[in-house]
């Protein structure tokens, strides 16, 4: 029976590159896989021929010759690629492939772990609220996290002092383990020491063999100057201990700041609102300031001020974080305008208002005008 043409099999065309070739196949075992098509026997012929195709496409010597001379490259003892035999299951060939494709099948796919079962601690997160003044000024906190440390009677080896770690019978160290399923071998994670290649048969009677035990450690954190909203500061090493001796994960130090009751932020800048008379704003005068380097400044009201005119006060803003630079702080000014006139109060208001000209009031007179020529016209 003739074979199918290799580069039809797997769906590609005959200028396919590696990338190409690797994701048809990826595809192609997926659909036609044993396990997805029980009692198939098309199937299962079809996943042989998908995997003898891309064992041949895949290495540049036997898909030159197989361009060259076609399926007669490998039949009489050719190159001795094709099929099931010679090497369809190398190291580094499909088998690694497979494992990509179908480890969710076993468990959660390859786990990479180091020698003696050591493994990296995880990372932890700390949330830390701080105000506007501390995030003005820098700080030091202390806080307290609670993790998993080295167990200090064994050292983190899990092993009762005077005994330690044994080789897995079941993997011999290897941490993980091949069964056969149908006509290839599947490799998982070995059941017996869970992939660390080592087993406790005498644990720690402190941590019970895990290495760590849980604890509460009080940590100082240095918070700069000019830190902002949701910067995140991390810890090398403050994290949960590593496994049996495996080096500790880090601590993330998750920074918010609290809004504050009179300024507002706006990266290196402030923003202040600040209400004042109206005969402040008619007359003219002067109001302090209070900033956060705990000096007042003054600001000088020019007559004539109109509701929302901004006021730059240099440099008294927040510090920009690592630098010498320090933002402004903006003061907006706010006409308020007077509640609860006495009689008196309001005869003179009326007062005014009957010897007021149009240039005492220009934005209003201008408006009505150009309000009243537009419909007009």
């Amino acid at each position: 029976m003739a074979k199918n043409d290799f580069y039809e099999t797997l769906g590609v065309s005959r200028t396919a590159d590696e990338k190409e070739l690797k994701s048809a196949f990826r595809k192609m075992a997926m659909k036609y896989h044993p396990d997805k098509n029980p009692g198939d026997a098309t199937a299962e012929i079809r996943f042989k021929e998908v995997n003898e195709a891309y064992e041949v496409l895949k290495d540049p010597q036997k898909r030159a010759a197989y361009d060259r001379y076609g399926h007669a490259a490998f039949e009489h003892g050719g190159m001795g690629g094709g099929g099931m035999g010679g090497g369809g299951f190398g190291a580094g060939g499909f088998s690694d492939i497979f494992e990509d494709i179908f480890g969710e099948m076993m468990g959660g796919g390859r786990q990479r772990r180091s020698s003696g079962g050591r493994e990296r601690g995880a990372d932890l997160r700390y949330n830390m609220e701080i105000s506007l003044e501390e995030a003005f000024t820098g700080k030091t906190a202390q806080i307290r996290v609670p993790t998993s440390i080295t167990c200090d009677v064994c050292a983190g080896s899990g092993a009762k002092p005077g005994t330690k770690p044994q080789t897995c019978s079941t993997c011999q160290g290897a941490g993980r383990v091949r069964a056969a399923q149908g006509f290839f071998s599947i490799e998982r994670t070995c059941p017996t020491c869970q992939g660390r290649g080592t087993t406790i048969p005498d644990p720690c009677t402190k941590c019970h063999g895990h290495g760590r035990v849980t604890e509460e450690r009080s940590l100082s954190v240095n918070i700069p100057q000019g830190i902002e909203d949701g910067t995140r500061i991390r810890l090398a090493g403050e994290g949960e201990a590593g496994v049996r001796g495996g080096p500790a994960g880090d601590l993330y130090i998750f920074l918010s700041v609290k809004p504050h009751e009179i300024f507002q932020r706006d990266g290196a800048d402030l923003h202040c609102s600040v209400p004042i008379s109206m005969t402040t704003a008619a007359l003219g005068g002067t109001f302090d300031v209070s900033t956060l380097d705990g000096t007042k400044s003054r600001v000088t009201v020019p007559e004539g001020t109109q509701n929302g005119r901004q006021f730059r006060l240099k440099g008294k803003g927040m510090p920009v974080l690592r630098s010498s630079q320090v933002g402004d702080l903006y003061i907006q000014i706010m006409i308020e305008t007077p509640q609860k006139l006495t009689k008196r109060q309001r005869e003179l208001l009326k007062e005014f208002e009957e010897i007021s000209s149009k240039d005492n009031n220009p934005e209003s007179t201008g408006f009505f005008a150009r309000m009243k020529e537009f419909f007009e016209g």
